[in-house]
């Protein structure tokens, strides 16, 4: 190892190694510290990315790639013979292009600085999650990010049109496209699009912009049954005519603990009918009902837009889907609904835990949480169970308390939580990716020759197995 970083240092310099504090280093969103390497490599571009895993591919160094470390899954976890290879130093914007709404970027861009450089140029890019200031381009990429807004925009792998990858054994494969429609034979970009580092080193990527919409209508709205939420979301969809940009659901479990936790005091209350109570105080809507929805439309006309976005509501209050409701009038207000929904650490009170990021029709998402349920309950009767997640896009986020802190009773949850999705056609991972903690259960989503697929791809891609290596798959 001595012998192979002096080798490295010649090529990026000093200042692209770092060995004091490597073990020392967040390696996801919970902030554990899972970094054993003995160094953390960055390069300052892909030519010298590219030199580092030739040495690496001929001396059968494994390396593991870090971008913001923001995973839930220990996708960044490195032992001590491994390297960490960092994307830190790789924060250019290399170039906007308003005409064809494009932005080249360097991998290691946190995803915020996009977001306001696009807005800065009067356009929007649509991936949006709550990890945003910390959490990079190339991470995003990597693990195909889902966020806030998938279901008016789709997932990350529907804003990149080009992509720039190191291969294991160092060739550049750089297929920066940017355009819409090419059919030129294989679309390379999506092998690397969600494969978490373990196919290619993701470099540089042009993205796709999208005009800015200046109106934006949010309000926060409960219901008393699961399946009316379904049903607003398809009446919400068809009234607004393409404008949802957000159906975010909450169970009164983590409801009431989000807002709680969050100390929002400015008062929300604005009744969208007579009907409605028009109480002031903390939280927006009270914790007593057993579901809540984060209904957000973005368009480009004020008047009309909000009219639309109320008469939509009121609408689906006559019918009875919803039985409470809050309107937003500032953005100050949207951001108190959003700082709800975001407010994950709520739920560090409740450690042991585990939070998990499943997907499933939406169809089957009562019977799947029925049988969870009965799963968890076969296990102990006191387990705290929150959720919340992104409906629209049929994706869940289920965290459990754990009766103790141990392997047998985090394994049983899983087991639990995971088994009823099998039979479900549904996915033990929506957005957050495989890493190596949900590696064991992906057969409950993926069948034997999918898997096997898999396999062959890693072998055909990485034959040393240096890239991530055991991440996702065996």
């Amino acid at each position: 190892m001595p012998q192979m970083l002096d080798k490295i240092r010649a090529l990026v310099g000093s200042e692209g190694v770092l060995t004091e504090g490597a073990n020392h280093r967040t390696t996801d969103g919970w902030g554990a510290q899972e970094c054993q390497a003995s160094a953390i490599i960055r390069p300052a571009n892909t030519a010298e990315l590219s030199e580092i895993m030739k040495l690496c591919h001929e001396s059968g160094q494994k390396v593991v790639t870090h971008g913001g470390c923001t995973n839930m899954t220990r996708g960044c976890v490195a032992g001590e013979d491994e390297l960490v290879i960092s994307l830190e130093r790789m924060t250019t914007i290399e170039a906007i292009d308003t005409t064809n709404r494009t932005m080249t970027v360097q991998a290691g861009v946190p995803l915020q600085v996009v977001q306001e450089r696009a807005d800065a140029n009067d356009l929007f890019f649509a991936l949006d999650l709550g990890a945003r200031g910390t959490a990079t381009i190339g991470g995003n990429i990597a693990t195909n990010a889902g966020g806030n807004q998938v279901i008016r925009y789709g997932m990350a792998r529907e804003q990149v049109l080009g992509l720039e990858v190191v291969l294991a054994d160092g060739r550049i494969l750089s297929s920066m496209n940017q355009m819409l429609k090419n059919n030129a034979g294989y679309d390379l970009k999506h092998l690397f699009i969600g494969s978490e580092g373990t196919l290619g080193i993701i470099t540089r990527a042009v993205l796709r912009l999208r005009p800015k919409m200046p109106v934006c209508t949010s309000a926060l709205v409960a219901t008393d049954q699961f399946s009316s939420m379904a049903k607003l979301l398809n009446h919400m969809e068809k009234s607004l005519g393409g404008k949802l940009s957000a159906f975010e659901t909450m169970w009164q479990s983590y409801y009431a603990i989000a807002c709680h936790s969050s100390n929002i005091s400015n008062p929300m209350r604005n009744p969208i009918s007579s009907d409605m109570s028009n109480n002031m105080g903390k939280p927006p809507l009270p914790d007593s009902y057993p579901f809540y929805i984060l209904i957000e439309a973005t368009g480009a006309h004020q008047e009309s837009d909000s009219e639309q976005f109320l008469q939509a509501l009121d609408t689906a209050l006559s019918e009875g889907l919803i039985i409470d409701a809050v309107l937003a009038e500032s953005g100050k207000q949207q951001q108190a609904m959003w700082a709800i929904r975001d407010n994950i650490p709520a739920l560090m009170s409740y450690q042991p835990m585990v939070l998990f990021d499943v997907s499933l029709p939406i169809s089957e998402m009562e019977s799947y949480l029925e049988k969870m349920q009965q799963n968890l309950n076969a296990i102990s009767n006191n387990l705290f169970v929150g959720i919340l997640g992104h409906l629209g896009d049929g994706n869940l986020h289920v965290a459990v308390q754990l009766s103790e802190d141990s392997t047998a009773a985090k394994k049983a949850v899983e087991q639990a939580v995971y088994a009823p999705l099998e039979h479900r056609g549904g996915s033990i991972s929506g957005e957050h990716g495989i890493g190596l903690e949900k590696k064991p259960y992906l057969h409950f989503s993926r069948n034997e020759i999918e898997i096997d697929v898999m396999r062959q791809l890693k072998q055909l891609f990485d034959p040393e197995h240096i890239l991530n290596y055991d991440k996702v798959i065996d």
